[in-house]
């Protein structure tokens, strides 16, 4: 595998996130990769092929990726992209740590707000687990993650802005 210089490999990640191609994303990645999901602590995908498979399910659920932000150095940067997961529309922060040959070594994701990632959840976790030939898992996780996603949905847009310190003071609720 060639060295490429983290400059190089950073450019390529980005463009081929807006472009939604996940082979190209995967060839920035070192054997050893390591991606930590914003979803859940209970696992990391590990290895260059299991990222793969996660970068090829989630391609098919973001729309719209643009990167806006990048700072860092040598041997970690940090990406900020604002994106759409069906009609939800989200921002995500992405950490890359990289070996001694370039490559993405670590990726760490989190993402913004709540019922983006609930949207994710309930789109790449299926689709995942059906690429793993257990459809049967894919459906319950569809129908588990569904009652979370509209909870979150509908706090979002009605419970939430009851919250907001900028709201009159005046009212009878509040």
């Amino acid at each position: 595998m060639a060295v490429m210089s983290v400059d190089s490999t950073t450019a390529a990640w980005r463009a081929a996130g807006e472009s939604g191609d996940a082979e190209a994303a995967a060839a920035c990645l070192a054997d050893t990769v390591e991606a930590i999901s914003p979803l859940t602590a209970a696992f990391r995908f590990s290895g260059r092929d299991q990222v793969r498979e996660m970068l090829i399910a989630a391609m098919e659920v973001f729309e719209d990726l643009r990167y806006h932000t990048e700072v860092g150095d040598e041997r970690t940067r940090a990406l900020f992209l604002t994106g759409r997961a069906g009609r939800e529309q989200f921002e995500e922060a992405q950490l890359l740590r990289f070996d001694a040959d370039g490559r993405i070594v670590e990726l760490t994701l989190f993402g913004r707000p709540l019922p983006a990632l609930t949207q994710v959840m309930g789109s790449i976790g299926p689709l995942l687990v059906r690429r793993q030939g257990r459809p049967g898992l894919a459906r319950l996780i569809r129908v588990a993650s569904a009652p979370l996603a509209l909870f979150t949905r509908v706090g979002e847009r009605r419970l939430v802005p009851l919250a907001d310190p900028n709201r009159g003071r005046g009212s009878a609720d509040g």
